[in-house]
């Protein structure tokens, strides 16, 4: 009887919240602001009735987001404050990252003595990765090319924002930023692509010592990632409320009315994403033979913290984890996945394809393919390692246009929504690396299609 009383609660409240807001919204009755705001929170609390009899952490993050929205339109100042619990969110998971890709990645390198396998594993990552970010790379070449989202906008007349002054990088520069010169410096910059390769390093380097000094770093290194995983779990308890919070700022300081002004290219963007999971990421997972339940259930949790976060680097952590629970050995996922974190950004890739012909159409430059296309590959290559840092991006961006002579006057009208883009392509990032992995695991022959993912749902 107690769980038919709180189902009939749950969807209540929710249908309630749903009609008044309805017919608040479109003036069809006399409802004031007032019970409009009562009768969603009411529908708020059903949410936290669902929360309590799910008990699953995908689920407080899904219910923390509503709230957030709820209290970003209802109450702005008091969402545009909760932004420091978010940064304490972020500044908690970046403390892992560093510590967990070392550890992972020379226990996965010297653990097992297998350079064969590493340089198989690298290959076969890089050349996936090269293929699936050039599908996504024409996608978004084919959607804002139909959509014409730029064209016949004008030039505002004056903008209050400043935009950073960006130089263009030249090929040495993006170079030389793989490689570390100092793995603090690194580790404090958040650098994950130098991280990696210094751990490769010293996992190789690790391999050619005698046994006697290799056994005692190799089980601290085991050590270390067990440890980190569970620091993971600890920190994941505040993700309800950091992401909860995240959105409540976003929507506090931009409002839920920034989605008209720019519905076009927003909505462009949006669906060349969901075109390339359904055309690109889907058949790939089932011709590989992924199990697409399974899989969806493990990357739901990762997913719903890199789009509430803007941040690929807040979900890395969770998605490694979810990762090895469903199969994939943790030697392949510590190498795939950090690397895919640099050479793999379906989703970032896609965006740039699409915002740098914006730009160009907003401007009424006429561009032939080709010509798009090199910008295009150049932005690709100059977008290596940017996954991790929000709305990064936008700095690519801006360098490529003064490389090529566009303005950059338009960049500011794509600034106005930058973050509610940013959502949904780093969660498409986070969605292609884990895909990744299975992937690479497959094809190794090391996937574990027994393996148990119940833990996976466990707070």
């Amino acid at each position: 009887m107690k769980f038919s009383k709180s189902l009939l609660f749950i969807f209540f409240s929710i249908t309630v919240a749903a009609i008044i807001s309805f017919l608040h919204h479109y003036n069809l009755g006399s409802i004031s602001d007032q019970v409009a705001v009562g009768a969603r929170w009411f529908g708020v609390l059903g949410l936290i009735t669902l929360g309590f009899r799910k008990k699953t952490l995908t689920a407080w993050i899904l219910i923390a987001m509503v709230i957030g929205v709820e209290i970003g339109h209802d109450y702005p100042e008091i969402g545009v404050k909760l932004q420091v619990l978010s940064k304490i969110f972020l500044k908690l998971i970046k403390t892992i990252v560093a510590p967990l890709l070392f550890g992972t990645l020379v226990y996965g390198i010297a653990g097992h003595s297998d350079l064969k396998q590493v340089g198989r594993m690298g290959w076969k990552s890089l050349v996936y990765f090269e293929i699936v970010t050039t599908l996504a790379l024409f996608i978004g070449l084919a959607a804002i090319n139909i959509s014409q989202a730029g064209a016949g906008i004008k030039q505002p007349e004056a903008i209050l924002e400043e935009l950073p002054d960006v130089k263009a990088q030249s090929f040495n520069d993006v170079l030389l930023h793989v490689f570390p010169e100092n793995i603090a410096k690194s580790v404090a910059d958040g650098e994950v692509l130098q991280i990696v390769i210094f751990s490769i390093l010293f996992g190789v380097a690790l391999i050619l010592v005698p046994e006697s000094k290799r056994k005692p770093m190799v089980e601290f290194s085991e050590s270390l990632s067990e440890v980190m995983f569970k620091f993971t779990n600890i920190v994941m308890y505040f993700a309800p409320i950091g992401v909860g919070a995240a959105i409540a700022y976003t929507v506090g300081h931009m409002g839920v009315g920034v989605l008209v002004n720019l519905f076009h290219l927003l909505m462009t963007l949006y669906v060349a994403l969901i075109a390339f999971i359904l055309l690109i990421l889907l058949p790939i997972a089932l011709i590989v033979g992924v199990p697409i339940k399974k899989f969806i259930k493990a990357v739901a949790e990762p997913i719903s913290i890199a789009f509430a976060t803007t941040s690929s680097e807040a979900a890395l952590p969770r998605a490694m984890e979810a990762m090895e629970r469903i199969g994939v050995p943790r030697k392949v996922v510590a190498f795939v996945m950090p690397t895919g974190y640099s050479f793999n950004l379906d989703g970032t890739t896609l965006y740039l394809a699409l915002a740098s012909i914006f730009v160009a159409q907003a401007a009424g430059m006429q561009m032939s393919f080709g010509h798009q296309l090199v910008i295009v590959f150049t932005l690709m290559l100059t977008s290596k390692g940017v996954a991790g840092v929000p709305r990064a991006s936008l700095v690519i961006l801006l360098g490529t246009a003064a490389s090529f002579g566009m303005p950059v006057w338009p960049i500011f009208i794509i600034m106005g929504i930058d973050e509610l883009m940013d959502m949904a392509r780093t969660s498409v990032n986070v969605l292609g690396n884990c895909l990744a992995t299975v992937v690479v695991a497959k094809w190794e022959g090391e996937f574990d299609k027994n393996a148990d993912h119940t833990e996976i749902e466990k707070i």
